[in-house]
């Protein structure tokens, strides 16, 4: 029986030879992540069903990653923290990657990859929506609620439906002002929050595979907005040649059976493509940057788990390199890993982090921070009803802190142009 990659990764997982989209079937974990909002709920989920002195099923499995509030004097926000160490003392959690020591990464989704955690053939959960960005290297990873990770945390198990799969091909290669962003925002426009509802997106063709890994994982990153399972990439060289820098475990590559059941494949030239922008209060509130030129803005945004890798501040200082920004703008790098590259990092002869301060950037510490609002001293919040353009993955009402506050969406490039401008501006105006 031919099967797709997703179904394949699940089939291995479930200890079976095939299955089928609509099969509800135990499957074994490989890693589940979790981390300082969502992580102290799994473990009383965890200690209230399996008792207080239980052991997780497999410490070396279980991966937990401070990063969401953590750069704040709120006390709760705190507290969350130190519940995760109390909790990774008692149980002798190895990954995990405290904020305040020479382990801290910063945010789970990029801390993972960067780490080894995400290998291709596997399974990984985390409690948070955006896990699916590791299916940029081939595995399957989808987020998760407390309740179930609490669950796998005691048994190593899950009970899952297989997805089937919506296919996504970029053919051409892809023009210097649109980035990852851009093809997941226009899909995201095309298709609606719900249209892959429970299942899996799979990203192929030459468009695909000319970007390097970081642009795959903002693809990945973004099909819980369609309402996706999980997101997936066939890993290749560059995949490869990335884990095998950062990993020395084994792992199977998988790919489409010759022959697999799609539920449906949509073409896209990517020579045919603009830059984009999704506008409040939706991801799928799509619009051309240049139609909405005449949209004033308070703020600009750069960083997250989609817009914050090193890949994002290359682009979005070939813009800001000599020019001045015109209205506040954040850069907040997602890891410690990134952090350095700004300063190793060069464009033109400059560092990216002499860039972005020459051009009055605000520069942040890895985390988070501002992309899930947080407490009132997150750097970067929007504590007041702001227009904002962010590189981040969500525009709902009070996303970024303020209820009232208007989050538009788009690429590094995009944002960039419009830190300069001060109002929302096609990249293709200063490339």
């Amino acid at each position: 029986m031919a099967m797709t990659m997703t179904e394949k990764i699940l089939a291995r997982a479930a200890g079976r030879d095939a299955v089928r989209p609509g099969d509800n079937i135990w499957v074994n974990v490989d890693v589940l992540m979790t981390h300082d909002v969502c992580g102290p709920g799994t473990i009383g989920v965890f200690q209230q069903h399996f008792g207080k002195d239980a052991r997780v099923w497999d410490p070396e499995k279980v991966v937990i990653i401070p990063d969401h509030y953590i750069f704040t004097a709120d006390e709760k926000a705190r507290r969350n923290v130190g519940i995760l160490r109390e909790f990774v003392a008692q149980q002798g959690i190895r990954h995990f990657y405290d904020v305040g020591t020479d382990r801290y990464k910063g945010v789970c989704h990029v801390a993972l990859p960067e780490g080894g955690h995400t290998r291709p053939g596997e399974v990984l959960f985390g409690t948070d929506s955006h896990t699916c960005t590791a299916g940029a290297f081939g595995e399957f990873a989808t987020g998760i609620g407390n309740t179930d990770a609490g669950f796998v945390m005691g048994t190593g198990k899950l009970w899952v439906k297989v997805p089937e799969t919506m296919r996504f091909i970029f053919e051409g290669e892809l023009p210097p002002y649109l980035m990852a962003k851009d093809l997941i925002l226009q899909v995201i426009g095309d298709i609606g929050v719900d249209g892959a509802t429970y299942r899996a997106m799979e990203f192929a063709g030459d468009g695909v595979y000319s970007l390097n890994i970081e642009e795959r994982m903002t693809l990945c990153n973004m099909v819980i907005e369609a309402g996706g399972k999980n997101g997936v990439i066939a890993p290749d060289q560059v995949t490869l040649d990335y884990l095998r820098a950062r990993t020395d475990k084994p792992f199977t590559v998988v790919t489409n059976d010759p022959g697999a059941t799609f539920h449906s494949e949509r073409v896209y030239d990517v020579a045919k493509l603009e830059p984009v922008v999704a506008k409040p209060h939706s991801p799928d509130n799509r619009a051309l940057a240049r139609e909405l030129s005449e949209v004033r803005l308070d703020r600009a945004y750069i960083g997250s788990c989609t817009g914050g890798k090193i890949t994002d501040f290359i682009a979005a200082a070939r813009i800001l390199k000599g020019r001045q920004v015109a209205i506040d703008t954040f850069i907040v790098p997602a890891t410690t890993e990134v952090a350095k590259g700004l300063v190793r990092e060069r464009v033109e002869g400059q560092t990216l982090a002499e860039i972005f301060r020459d051009a009055g950037c605000k520069l942040g510490q890895p985390s988070c921070a501002a992309c899930l609002g947080g407490p009132a001293d997150t750097f970067g919040r929007l504590n007041e009803p702001l227009k904002c353009i962010s590189t981040t993955n969500r525009n709902f009402p009070g996303r970024m802190g303020h209820k009232e506050g208007q989050v538009f969406l788009a690429s590094p490039l995009t944002a960039a142009a419009s830190a300069v401008t001060g109002r929302i501006t096609d990249p293709r105006e200063m490339l």
